[in-house]
């Protein structure tokens, strides 16, 4: 997790030389941390020192996200198949997680899964609004 601020600054560095508006530099910053995040936590139950790879990509309106992780296999996009859990609910009646996938799935406007050379990929493509 010490790396989360410096993955946040390498997505801001990206969108102020791609000319990215500052509504999309935090979409895709919030999308980046949250993806981190859940690598660290769930994919290595805990503070690992195994690499993440984050690639992005301007193209027209669009920034491409390619995530790569060396955790165990899990394909997060089960998890948005899965029946949702209703917002109404009690915390009791509330399965836990899901909602920050959800939130990064709700983001993007194409969110794709592989499993490739030992390393979970995640593809995302984000429309920028400016």
């Amino acid at each position: 997790m010490a790396m989360l601020a410096e993955t946040a600054a390498f997505v801001e560095a990206f969108c102020a030389r791609a000319g990215v508006g500052r509504d999309d530099t935090l979409r895709l910053t919030l999308i980046v941390e949250e993806l981190f995040t859940n690598t660290v936590e769930h994919g290595h139950r805990g503070d690992s020192d195994a690499p993440v790879d984050i690639r992005l990509r301007r193209r027209a309106g669009d920034i491409e996200i390619l995530f790569e992780d060396r955790a165990p296999p899990h394909d997060p996009t089960q998890r948005l198949n899965a029946p949702r859990s209703s917002l109404a609910a009690t915390v009791d009646e509330r399965s836990v997680g899901g909602f920050g996938l959800r939130l990064v799935a709700g983001l993007a406007a194409s969110f794709r899964y592989a499993r490739e050379q030992e390393r979970n990929r995640l593809h995302l493509v984000v429309k920028c609004r400016a």
